[in-house]
């Protein structure tokens, strides 16, 4: 019995994801779907090694332990090397901040976490100690956690995305621009994107319409859209099958714009999308507010850089209202059992 109500719970958590997945992917609520689901199976499978569970169960503790400890070494350690590579920028400091929170953050968290056990067993000395150094100091300590995991169930649904089967077939293919080098050439960053759609466009049986999407910017010789069908002509594609789109000068205003184009040509039933991995499932999320139903594949881009571009993303999705609310409620019910264990 007990197999199966386990078995039910998991089947619960993927029908949960797989209909919420399938009904729209920007939605906030698929990363913790995903997760519970992912989790619960696991559980399930150590369940499965019957009298080894527990065994299971530890060496998995034990897996998830040492990686929790390698994060914020990682992440400070990819800090220095976009600090060496990129410059000095806020963006570029990104992961290194991050890395150093988290590090505090997980060097402090046993202080209250502790404080509750001894509580529970009436020891006073441990939970003294904790006092004396401060409720905001272990707030702190389990605010950063918090975060922290938030981030990580953000990014498994973010790589998720990346490698989810997708048709093939579409009737248009955007590609979201980005800055141009010396204000004429395509960026590394950009040429990425444009590759990625020109795969899409070539296995696609009837191939698409390419709509390049940028406006020019104010250091710029040419719209960032001209540049890239350039650059797409440059590599055989006929011009006909090339559509730019180059008034925009945001991720929004990119698909906009290339929803209008769309509609005014007609035969948009499939459409993909192509970004950078990391910033596929924000932009979809603005597809979702216009209204255009999209498929979204990222592009390549390369490891160092894809750490602070992802907590950028985290950043810039939580900075939406009812997903800030989502932090606040759960980091409460995180700190409230502290608050009574200080009283």
């Amino acid at each position: 019995m007990d197999l199966l109500i386990l078995g039910g719970i998991v089947l619960f958590w993927w029908a949960m994801f797989t209909v919420s997945f399938k009904d729209d992917r920007s939605r906030y609520r698929n990363c913790y779907f995903l997760v519970l689901a992912i989790f619960h199976t696991i559980f399930f499978l150590a369940y499965l090694a019957g009298d080894h569970m527990f065994d299971v169960m530890i060496v998995l503790a034990i897996i998830f332990g040492i990686a929790v400890i390698i994060v914020p070494f990682f992440l400070i350690f990819n800090g220095i090397t976009m600090m060496k590579r990129e410059g000095k920028g806020l963006s570029t400091l990104l992961s290194l901040f991050f890395g150093i929170l988290i590090g505090i953050g997980e060097i402090t968290t046993f202080l209250p976490m502790m404080s509750i056990v001894f509580a529970a067993n009436d020891n006073q000395v441990f939970v003294d100690l904790v006092k004396n150094l401060g409720l905001p100091f272990s707030v702190f300590s389990v605010s950063v956690i918090y975060v922290s995991v938030s981030f990580l169930i953000f990014m498994i649904y973010t790589l998720f995305l990346q490698i989810v089967p997708r048709k093939r077939d579409f009737d248009y293919v955007i590609i979201h621009g980005s800055g141009l080098i010396h204000g004429n050439k395509v960026s590394k960053l950009l040429s990425d994107r444009i590759d990625k759609a020109l795969e899409v466009y070539h296995k696609d049986p009837t191939p698409p319409i390419l709509i390049p999407s940028g406006g020019q910017g104010p250091d710029e010789d040419l719209a960032e859209a001209r540049a890239m069908a350039d650059y797409m002509i440059a590599k055989g594609i006929p011009t006909e099958k090339i559509v730019p789109e180059d008034t925009s000068t945001t991720t929004y205003e990119n698909l906009v714009n290339s929803k209008k184009i769309i509609e005014e040509r007609g035969g948009g039933d499939y459409i993909a999308l192509v970004t950078s991995n990391y910033h596929v499932y924000r932009a979809l999320r603005h597809c979702r507010k216009i209204g255009l139903k999209c498929t979204g594949i990222g592009s390549h881009v390369a490891f160092y850089y894809w750490p602070s571009a992802l907590i950028r993303e985290y950043v810039a999705v939580h900075s939406e209202f009812k997903h800030l609310v989502i932090l606040i409620l759960g980091w409460l019910a995180v700190i409230v059992p502290l608050f009574f264990t200080f009283r």
